[in-house]
């Protein structure tokens, strides 16, 4: 890898850590997390919705902030209407377009133009003592009673069998959706992963920290070949798939989290045709690893 390379990787990892050192109030991080859904599991009790492919938010009353805890410079006028009680959601553009949410959110000064595009779409009330049922009436209320145009709910329907379930994911990937969510409608809100929270896809995913990056060949001569990650488990492999030319040329600074999809595992214990997802807006460790 050239010493110019190396070079401006680090200044990029550098200004990632000083503009998200800049950004960082403490804010909400506990959220509920799902667990993933696997055929043979009682439907009875669950509500699905699609999962969308947007920026994770929470508003707690006041501003809102990414998974991370960091505070999401969102426009006035964007959350004006909420209401003083913490909501969880995404930030959201539509289908196929995380990308570009997620530039959105990360600025430090809003672009407008980016914002006129964004809803926050609500999926649950972190605050509510009120089983999953319950809630799913009392945001419709919330929605109906604000005056904000950009707060709206995710359609929640109620579960009904693996083939149905199934039937509707299809539907929901072919128009560009990356999967359904199942959440148990007598469930309580709770910090953490849960099985009253399951993510339906046709493949899996999880998330790494980029400990490495190493340089392409050929046509990607100079540019991103592949990243080294790590598992929280302790465990590296490569991703060398999933990018753009883009994300080739401006790739995820080390120290950052990423999030890639699998096909289940080796033999080894490793993702099976690991990809890049995404990288996890707002995350970055300080104990970084030197490029290599």
């Amino acid at each position: 890898m050239s010493l110019l390379y190396r070079f401006s990787y680090r200044l990029l990892m550098l200004l990632v850590m000083v503009s998200l050192a800049a950004t960082t109030v403490a804010g909400p991080a506990d959220l509920q997390l799902a667990d993933n859904y696997r055929q043979g599991m009682s439907l009875e009790g669950y509500w699905v919705s699609e999962k969308l492919d947007g920026v994770r938010a929470r508003w707690d009353g006041h501003a809102l902030y990414s998974r991370g805890g960091y505070r999401i410079a969102a426009p006035d006028w964007f959350t004006r209407g909420f209401p003083p009680q913490p909501l969880d959601g995404e930030l959201w553009m539509g289908r196929g377009t995380f990308s570009a949410v997620s530039a959105a959110v990360r600025r430090l000064e809003p672009d407008m133009a980016e914002w006129r595009k964004i809803r926050f779409m609500i999926f649950d009330l972190p605050a509510s003592q009120a089983p999953f049922s319950e809630r799913i009436d009392a945001m419709k209320q919330l929605v109906q009673d604000s005056s904000s145009y950009t707060l709206s709910m995710i359609e929640q329907q109620p579960a009904t069998s693996h083939v149905a379930l199934m039937h509707q994911l299809d539907k929901v990937t072919a128009r560009g959706g990356e999967g359904l969510m199942l959440h148990h409608g007598e469930s309580l809100y709770h910090d953490g992963r849960s099985q009253a929270l399951l993510k339906v896809k046709t493949w899996e995913d999880a998330e790494a920290w980029v400990v490495a990056h190493r340089e392409g060949k050929g046509k990607y001569q100079g540019m991103l070949g592949a990243l080294v990650v790590k598992t929280p488990d302790g465990r590296r492999f490569k991703l060398g798939s999933g990018f753009s030319d883009e994300e080739r040329a401006n790739p995820p600074p080390v120290g950052s989290r990423v999030t890639y999809k699998y096909y289940g595992l080796t033999t080894n214990g490793l993702p099976r045709f690991a990809s890049f997802l995404r990288i996890r807006p707002g995350f970055a460790d300080n104990n970084t690893v030197a490029m290599d």
